[in-house]
């Protein structure tokens, strides 16, 4: 791989009140490419429902730190920088974090100016192999399309040491016929329809990724998955977790093929 690319920040206009995008605006963002469109929306993405929430952050940070110790963290499509701090309380020697936009690196390097921040796709990083301990993702599995996880994941699994992980939480899917599950699902169709006539393609799909097709492509990866419950967000009705931490290892040892479909879930469901 080559050397990273650094993000070389940019003076950042300081608004008099925060606000979320207007439909106008996310319409124009809607319309652009992948990098112009995340840049259009990065000035308001905090103010808007697409920013994890900090009870996320906080509750994924807890679940991590008695899985540690760890020296150096990745944070995966990192946005506005907001998964940034969770890595800064578990990764003391250093933090880096990657994003296609430079616009919402720039916001990154407000929140987080102590990190190293590399502008690339995830898919193709720039980082040189087994350089982690510990990377995280926040809310972005979902933008990817079904084909690209065994590009996201194996990138992910080649720039973690071995005994590294890759962690993220990973909330139930919406009930089926639920006002959130129609939502989702038509905000999908309606982005498959936009990247069939307009180009360029725009990649900003919010897709229900569920836990049985996260382990199987991070099994083939060759992680070994366990899953933890977050307590912080209660049970469904049936018992199962409303959410879940998700925690692939690197295996200190590459595993030898068995012909079984994957490792077994982890212990805390």
């Amino acid at each position: 791989m080559s050397a990273p690319k650094a993000h070389a920040p940019k003076a950042v206009p300081q608004t008099t009140a925060p606000r979320g995008p207007t439909l106008g605006q996310l319409a124009v963002q809607a319309l652009s490419s992948v990098e112009h469109g995340y840049d259009l929306l990065a000035p308001m993405f905090d103010h808007t429902s697409f920013r994890t929430p900090d009870r996320f952050l906080r509750a994924t940070r807890d679940a991590l730190a008695p899985l540690g110790p760890f020296a150096d963290g990745l944070d995966l499509c990192c946005g506005t920088g907001a998964g940034l701090g969770v890595l800064r309380d578990l990764c003391p020697r250093s933090v880096t974090g990657v994003d296609l936009s430079a616009g919402m690196l720039d916001r990154a390097h407000l929140a987080a100016p102590w990190a190293d921040l590399v502008r690339a796709d995830a898919r193709d990083l720039p980082l040189a192999p087994e350089s982690f301990d510990l990377a995280v993702t926040f809310g972005a599995l979902g933008h990817f399309l079904p084909r690209d996880l065994p590009a996201l994941l194996g990138q992910a699994f080649t720039v973690l040491r071995p005994g590294g992980r890759l962690a993220f939480p990973l909330p139930g899917p919406p009930r089926p016929g639920s006002r959130q599950a129609l939502g989702l699902r038509a905000f999908d169709t309606a982005m498959r329809i936009r990247n069939a006539v307009w180009r360029p393609r725009f990649v900003m799909y919010y897709r229900v990724l569920t836990f049985g097709t996260l382990r199987d492509a991070l099994a083939r990866t060759g992680f070994a998955v366990e899953t933890y419950a977050m307590p912080e967000f209660g049970r469904r009705e049936d018992g199962s977790p409303r959410c879940r931490l998700v925690v692939a290892t690197r295996p200190a040892v590459p595993a030898q093929s068995s012909g079984e479909a994957g490792p077994p879930d982890g212990p805390a469901l």
